[in-house]
């Protein structure tokens, strides 16, 4: 344990780096794809296209989002410059977000936790990606409701390449399996609610995080990930519509329950949850 006590420093360091880029693609990628589909709208329509700022996951620098203070490397360290301005812009005063520091602790968690497992290889490396991708898009769903195809389909090619090397635990035809059963099923249960009721209960993007967990965990782990997806979701939407805490139409969104599933099911083996579920 002493031997790898370094490693799980430089994990935790590098993973505190990681999320602050994190919550930049968390803010960013949103709007970046708004001002794309805005874009687009105006070419259709022969409008003029709209004019922006440039803004993309590099430019510009990191500014408060009340007063425009461009903060400086003092103000963006991970974790600590937030506790050192105890949560508030050091320009205006406005709080900031605990998001950020959040976010920045999960990800030191979640790399600590793949050096603790899987060493410093490849397999890790992986790994983390997995929870980095799967992470940024429960977050982003979570919102806006969107689910990007930058992540979801990312993450999906990445566990069959995964599976494909030997380091996600499963065969490469048990991950291409999953992959076809996740987006399918929910797909299939997407039209069958739109045709009892004429409203959409999900959206396209949660059929492609789905196939992507089918992608690293094989198709016979899907049962176990949609039920607790399901119970979870379902528990968290009768929570906040008991405290009127939904949003306008009453959406929750899917994205965020996947996500915890599948962070549930790389910590526990899908077996293991197929046992506990007697199925």
């Amino acid at each position: 344990m002493e031997a790898a006590t370094p490693y799980l420093v430089v994990a935790v360091l590098l993973g505190l780096l990681v999320g602050s880029f994190l919550n930049v693609l968390i803010h960013r990628l949103p709007l970046m794809m708004e001002r794309a589909w805005a874009k687009e709208c105006a070419a259709l329509s022969d409008l003029p296209e709209p004019v922006h700022p440039p803004l993309n996951l590099l430019v510009p620098r990191s500014r408060c989002g009340h007063c425009g203070h461009q903060l400086g490397w003092m103000e963006n360290i991970p974790v600590l410059s937030f506790l050192v301005l105890r949560g508030r812009c050091a320009a205006c005063g406005t709080a900031i977000a605990w998001r950020y520091p959040v976010v920045e602790l999960l990800t030191a968690a979640l790399f600590a936790y793949c050096v603790a497992r899987w060493g410093t290889g490849p397999q890790a490396v992986l790994w983390a990606a997995f929870g980095c991708l799967l992470l940024a898009c429960a977050w982003i769903d979570w919102d806006t409701t969107y689910l990007p195809d930058d992540l979801t389909l990312g993450l999906l090619w990445l566990g069959l390449v995964s599976a494909s090397l030997g380091y996600s635990g499963v065969r490469l035809d048990e991950a291409l399996w999953g992959a076809v059963a996740g987006y399918l099923s929910l797909w299939l249960v997407f039209w069958m609610f739109k045709l009892l009721t004429g409203k959409d209960g999900m959206g396209y993007g949660d059929f492609k995080l789905f196939a992507a967990l089918g992608a690293w965990f094989g198709w016979t782990a899907l049962v176990p990930l949609i039920f607790l997806a399901s119970c979870t979701g379902a528990a968290v939407g009768l929570v906040m519509k008991s405290r009127t805490a939904l949003r306008e139409g009453g959406v929750v969104p899917f994205g965020p329950f996947l996500a915890g599933a599948g962070f549930v099911a790389m910590v526990v083996e899908p077996g293991y949850l197929l046992s506990r579920l007697g199925l």
